[in-house]
């Protein structure tokens, strides 16, 4: 036998791996620092919370970060009634809402025009959306309000007989300003699906409607639910667009429902701090009836290479 006939073949040596304690330190200093993270955002609403569950005597004799002498919710009580918080929700849920709706439906539409269809100028109509969120919402707050007085309405629409002093014009504003991150965020997203299922239909028989109703819409729902959450987050929240458009103070949103919280001459501020919680909770709840789709949504792609 040849020496070469009786040598052994040489064994791949596995990669030399970090020891276990490292690993379980490296993780844990990683978990601490999230933690750590995560409390200094939370650290506004406990403390918001904290504030509201005591009297304010308590507080402004011992401090906001005393020991609690006594704890209830009578806050919470008194700033639902005072503020008449019931109609401002749903003053917000009437802009939000469709907002929300109108917003994604119009940007799916164009993000699939710009996606998914060969079309001239796709990527600079996607340009243009993009650009039109680097503009100041607040630089256009004045030729908004002229052309809103000149833009007529029928009575069942705008008690003012225009397009100021209603609804409508903050569904409008809200929809324009969250029409371009929408469409960027879905056009990427619609670039991912695999090209082969839209041939696939095509062959079929599927025209464009079909093409974009029936099989790209429903697989872009991860996407949708996260725009969605974002979207009803900022809408619900924003202040300005109702303070500026809407003069009739029954039409306001729930933000400028705190105002009624504050005495002319004295504020209490755990009472405010009551209501900043209660305006909050809807947005809360919406994120957690749709955290699964939301995180999914956040998550697409990050394995792809």
């Amino acid at each position: 036998m040849t020496a070469s006939a009786t040598t052994a073949p040489p064994t791949l040596r596995p990669e030399p791996t970090a020891p276990a304690p490292t690993r379980r330190r490296g993780r844990f200093g990683i978990h601490l620092f999230l933690g750590a993270v995560s409390l200094a955002f939370l650290a506004p609403l406990l403390l918001a919370v904290y504030a509201s569950l005591r009297p304010y005597e308590e507080t402004a004799q011992y401090g906001y970060f005393s020991f609690p002498r006594r704890l209830s919710f009578d806050y919470y009580r008194q700033a639902f009634i005072d503020s008449g918080m019931s109609k401002y929700f749903l003053n917000s849920l009437l802009i939000a809402v469709p907002g929300v709706l109108l917003t994604l439906f119009l940007a799916s539409f164009v993000a699939f025009a710009v996606s998914r269809l060969r079309m001239r100028g796709g990527i600079l109509l996607l340009m243009v959306f993009t650009a039109g969120n680097l503009l100041p919402q607040q630089v256009i707050v004045t030729p908004l309000y002229v052309l809103f007085n000149k833009i007529p309405l029928p009575y069942w629409m705008s008690d003012s007989l225009t397009m100021y002093d209603s609804l409508w014009a903050v569904i409008a504003v809200q929809t324009a300003f969250q029409l371009g991150f929408c469409v960027f965020v879905l056009a990427n997203f619609m670039r991912t699906l695999p090209q082969e299922i839209l041939e696939a239909a095509i062959v079929d028989g599927a025209g464009v409607w079909t093409q974009f109703w029936r099989v790209t819409l429903p697989l872009c729902r991860p996407a949708l639910a996260a725009l969605g959450t974002l979207q009803f987050t900022w809408m619900y929240n924003d202040f300005l667009w109702g303070l500026v458009f809407l003069s009739d103070g029954d039409k306001l949103p729930v933000t400028s429902a705190l105002n009624n919280l504050r005495g002319e001459f004295f504020t209490d501020y755990n009472l405010l701090a009551a209501g900043s919680v209660l305006v909050a909770l809807p947005t809360v709840l919406v994120f957690l009836l749709l955290q699964r789709h939301f995180i999914a949504g956040l998550t697409l792609g990050a394995s792809k290479g």
